[in-house]
């Protein structure tokens, strides 16, 4: 059985092995939320007291020594558009989730100094990088996102703007809902069906009701674009599993924080 890659410290997630990178995926720990989003909720579109969840980001930022006026976030709209960021974007999104990248559920940069971030409850956060271009991305994918293949979406345009190989990039696959807890319909398993153009791994629990797998449907589609198969790590956590340390959209009904997918380059 492969190693869990997302090790915990500092009441978060860090993602093991990845040279001059930073990233990672926070828990509901350590911050000053309270009752639905108690206590680290990130997510500035759930409800919670916005100061409260400014406060959050200051400490986490202060966590990982990345200044919040080097952040990026997106607006999130489970699409599959990828934009490259940079310089001019910092800042976007970090204390109104409207005045993030617009439209966006994926985004890159090849320059030191920003921070990419994107919030979750139960989707799944997806992680770029290709050590020989000095490209960092990440990508949001809930079930649309998945099934209008955003992953596929980043890899191309890499592939096609930046001129990395996807056999050049490392890809992992954060927490998020998993299999066990993630339960669609048949509309849901057919869209899926046609993004991989094939079989799909699910398991029926009534007629018209399935288990499926996000993050091994990701998977599926990183190595159908040509990604080493070892260059893919998958965390084995689940989002609505593990109470204790994730907020959960699907068992907590609606009424949740969101945690925060990161990845930056180290300053030197």
């Amino acid at each position: 059985m492969n190693q869990e890659p997302f090790q915990y410290r500092e009441e978060m997630l860090h993602l093991a092995g990845w040279e001059d990178v930073i990233a990672g995926f926070t828990t509901r720990e350590g911050g000053v939320s309270n009752e639905y989003f108690s206590s680290l909720n990130l997510g500035l579109h759930v409800g919670d007291e916005e100061a409260a969840v400014h406060e959050n980001r200051r400490i986490l930022a202060s966590r990982l020594h990345f200044p919040l006026h080097t952040w990026i976030c997106s607006e999130q709209v489970h699409d599959n558009k990828v934009e490259r960021v940079g310089d001019a974007e910092r800042g976007k999104g970090v204390y109104s989730y409207a005045d993030g990248v617009p439209g966006t559920d994926g985004i890159y940069t090849k320059e030191s100094g920003v921070f990419l971030t994107s919030c979750y409850a139960d989707c799944v956060p997806l992680y770029f990088y290709a050590p020989k271009h000095q490209l960092i991305g990440l990508a949001h994918a809930g079930w649309k996102g998945t099934a209008k293949g955003i992953a596929r979406e980043m890899l191309r345009k890499w592939q096609q703007d930046e001129g990395v190989s996807p056999s050049d990039v490392l890809a992992a696959i954060g927490p998020s809902i998993g299999g066990c807890c993630y339960v669609v319909d048949d509309r849901v398993l057919e869209e899926m069906k046609l993004q991989l153009q094939g079989a799909v791994p699910h398991r029926m629990i009534s007629k018209g009701q399935y288990a499926l797998d996000l993050k091994e449907i990701n998977r599926l589609i990183f190595l159908q674009e040509g990604l080493k198969e070892k260059n893919i790590a998958v965390s084995s956590f689940c989002t609505s599993c593990e109470e204790a340390l994730f907020f959960s959209h699907r068992r907590d009904q609606g009424k949740t924080g969101r945690m925060l997918s990161f990845i930056g380059f180290k300053e030197v």
